[in-house]
């Protein structure tokens, strides 16, 4: 079986860590949700993350997505290269708010 997790790393930053995939996904969308809305600019570390498929791009589209709607900012750093080759192939690394690691939250 396959865990993710998501987790606050201090002010405004959450980790998620495990395995982006289609059994681990729906749990981390709505715990990510709850954590987020807490936040009006948060940034989510992606360095824990062993492995992605699509499923976790449509994870991360979904969580930019919700952010938006509700008028806050959401980053990512340390997305793993699978996943932002899995974006660049669907025509969607545009869509995905992406800052160098270490780029913090500013």
């Amino acid at each position: 079986m396959n865990v993710a997790r998501i987790e606050p790393a201090g002010d405004r930053r959450f980790r998620v860590s495990g395995v982006l995939d289609y059994g681990t996904v729906a749990t981390l969308e709505a715990r990510g949700h709850a954590l987020f809305a807490a936040v009006p600019d948060a940034l989510v570390d992606l360095s824990g993350v062993e492995r992605a498929n699509s499923a976790g791009l449509a994870l991360l589209l979904e969580w930019v997505d919700r952010a938006r709607a509700e008028r806050r900012r959401l980053r990512y750093e340390a997305v793993p290269a699978s996943l932002v080759d899995i974006a660049r192939m669907s025509n969607a690394v545009d869509l995905l708010p992406l800052v160098p690691t270490g780029g913090g939250t500013t």
